[in-house]
């Protein structure tokens, strides 16, 4: 008897009942066995020995692909707690998942681990991979699971057994023991190479009334080359971090008198307001109108957008006039009560309304990180007010939109994912469906490449998030655009068709830095602080040689700034050099440099942080250099 299975190309071929994926694979070619790891069977990740009994979709997953990576993380993540056991006998532990780069595992154990603790656990883990150990899946009962995880006097895990829906399943590899639905690699061998990275403090569940446990974080790869370009990655990530940078290029601070909360100094002002104007000063050519909501709101309207029961937990809250009130976490609401101030007719749509508005959300201390997770952040906001009809062609707008700002700003590498109905969500199955059918139809339509997130979608609708990678490979989520029936419905919104009768508007949120803040973290680091032109709170500094070219530098810097650039001047009686490497340190763009030869040929000498001695210019030169370069967006 045979079974008919389905690969990703969409070929079909017949195999015998009970064949492996992982024998498919070699029968397809033995270097594709080499590098499998795992298989998808109709959507659901599996073991490659497990035996396939029926027809189905199958993808082999290979160490070529991220579902792949994960894999192997995950599996290097069960290593890790193997050898921890093997030196600290008494530990327990937490979970141990894969992460977007490599894996982590929780551990509670009385010894305080240091970088000797994770030099002795890496020796281990060589140890064990040497071993070539596989790792062996057994189904059981969850009372089998309690019994046997009761003996071994883990309570972690019997706090975790007691929460699955599922009948549970445990991984043997070697002597060790672990809880785990997989899968796993084939055999420890696979793992080439690897790093214990950091360790850190973790409450239990993320709850601060659990116990800290001690979180190991660590990456492995399948070569080891790949581990070298990783660390080499990883260092230039310390030096790019943008606290770091923010602190030394004066751009904004954290207090501990308001933790998660930005403080932005006068130079990072200018830097957020270059970020800003850039992205008002396109919103007319795109057909949008700019509005302002209160921060402030009564309880009543976020019950009614349905925040309430699905967000509350994030939110602030006041008692204004013995009455509640909500900081807003979000901007959508406010939007909603300017498009209900008027009637609309199906002419005035689609209506785009943009805010640049300021939300608060309550995250826990240990999240928060930097610019990339705060309390108080300044969301790019817009809500499109649409008829069905108009559905594809303004999310094809806003893709054309965000891909031309993110050009404009040097985000060249990025990919698309289409995120779907999520457990916690409002409105019909009918409307999440028809959402979800449209923002496809939109992408598909315009020949992009997504990739599909299931249950990702915000609660009111799915959604289309960019993913941004950087000048060193990692990947964020900046731009979203989601579509929303729902909300539309609560606040009863509506316009008059061409036939007379009132129909019920479409409503699509669009973000495209999506935090501002956010956005300039992560600028700062894809450009390691040396910020395009356009983009430098200070784009150049005069430095004269001596007090002799004072008046003729002074004279230069008032020329200069008039013209509109941001620039300061060096009047320290200090040696030319240290002046000069101070600036470099600043990563300041252009250093104009005046002696006694500049003030005689009434010219400049011109040095930039990225290409050095330019020689002389005349100040006509210089500036027609500087702001064709701003134009430019070089």
């Amino acid at each position: 008897m045979n079974i008919t299975i389905t690969f990703p190309d969409g070929k079909n071929h017949s195999y015998p009942v009970g064949i492996s994926s992982g024998e498919i694979a070699k029968q397809i070619s033995p270097a594709l066995f080499k590098k499998s790891v795992a298989a998808k069977f109709n959507e659901k990740l599996l073991d490659l020995n497990v035996q396939l009994k029926h027809d189905g979709a199958l993808e082999i997953l290979t160490l070529d692909s991220d579902e792949g990576m994960q894999v192997l993380w995950h599996s290097t993540a069960h290593i890790m707690a193997h050898a921890v056991k093997k030196i600290f006998p008494e530990a327990q532990f937490g979970v141990g998942p894969a992460i977007e780069n490599g894996f982590y595992y929780d551990i509670d154990i009385d010894t305080k681990l240091n970088q000797e603790s994770l030099a002795l656990i890496e020796k281990e883990m060589q140890a064990i991979i040497k071993g070539n150990t596989s790792f062996v899946r057994k189904e059981m009962t969850k009372e089998a699971a309690v019994q046997f995880f009761e003996a071994n006097k883990d309570q972690y895990k019997l706090e975790l057994i007691d929460g699955l829906e599922d009948e549970p399943s445990i991984y043997h590899e070697g002597d060790f023991t672990d809880l785990c639905r997989g899968p796993h690699i084939p055999s420890s061998s696979m793992i080439k190479a690897f790093k214990l990275l950091s360790i850190a403090g973790a409450y239990w569940r993320g709850d601060e009334n659990n116990k800290m446990l001690q979180r190991i974080y660590g990456i492995s790869f399948p070569k080891k080359n790949m581990l070298e370009e990783y660390l080499f990655y990883l260092e230039e990530a310390k030096k790019r971090d943008h606290r770091k940078l923010g602190k030394e290029l004066d751009l904004f601070s954290f207090h501990p008198e308001g933790p998660g909360f930005v403080f932005w100094h006068p130079k990072g002002m200018k830097l957020y307001r270059t970020i800003e104007n850039y992205l008002i000063n396109k919103l007319d050519s795109y057909g949008y109108g700019e509005v302002k909501t209160p921060i402030i709101l009564n309880d009543a309207l976020w019950k009614k957008s349905g925040h309430w029961d699905n967000y509350k937990e994030n939110m602030y809250f006041v008692d204004i006039d013995e009455s509640n009130y909500a900081i807003k976490p979000m901007n959508c609401p406010g939007a909603c009560l300017i498009y209900n101030s008027s009637m609309h007719s199906y002419r005035d749509l689609p209506l785009r309304l943009a805010e640049f508005g300021n939300v608060h959300r309550h995250e826990r201390s240990g999240v928060l990180n930097g610019l990339f997770r705060v309390r108080q952040f300044t969301q790019d906001d817009a809500h499109i007010y649409c008829t069905p009809e108009q559905i594809q062609e303004e999310v094809i707008a806003c893709i054309r939109f965000i891909e031309e700002v993110y050009k404009d700003f040097q985000f060249t590498e990025y990919h698309i994912e289409l995120s779907t109905r999520p457990e916690k969500s409002i409105g019909s199955d009918e409307i999440w469906e028809k959402a979800e059918n449209d923002l496809e139809a939109a992408l598909k339509n315009s020949d992009i490449d997504f990739k599909l997130n299931p249950g990702d979608g915000a609660f009111y609708g799915p959604k289309i998030d960019f993913h941004v990678r950087d000048s060193l490979k990692r990947s964020w989520q900046l731009g979203t655009i989601q579509l929303d029936f729902s909300m539309p419905e609560k606040f009863d919104l509506e316009y008059i068709g061409s036939d007379g009768e009132r129909h019920r508007p479409v409503m699509i949120h669009r973000a495209i830095f999506g935090s501002v803040e956010r956005f300039i973290a992560q600028l700062i680091e894809h450009h390691g602080g040396r910020l395009p032109l356009w983009l430098s709170p200070i784009q150049a500094i005069v430095l004269p040689l001596s007090d002799e070219q004072m008046n003729y530098s002074e004279e230069l810097y008032q020329k200069l700034k008039a013209s509109g650039l941001n620039v300061e001047i060096d009047s320290r009686s200090e040696k030319i050099g240290y002046k000069i490497r101070e600036a470099e340190l600043r990563k300041i763009p252009y250093m104009l440099i005046s002696g006694r030869k500049e003030v005689e040929a009434n010219q400049i000498s011109v040095r930039t942080n990225s290409d050095g001695d330019l020689g002389q210019m005349n100040l006509s030169q210089l500036l027609e250099k500087m702001k064709s370069e701003i134009q430019q967006k070089a």
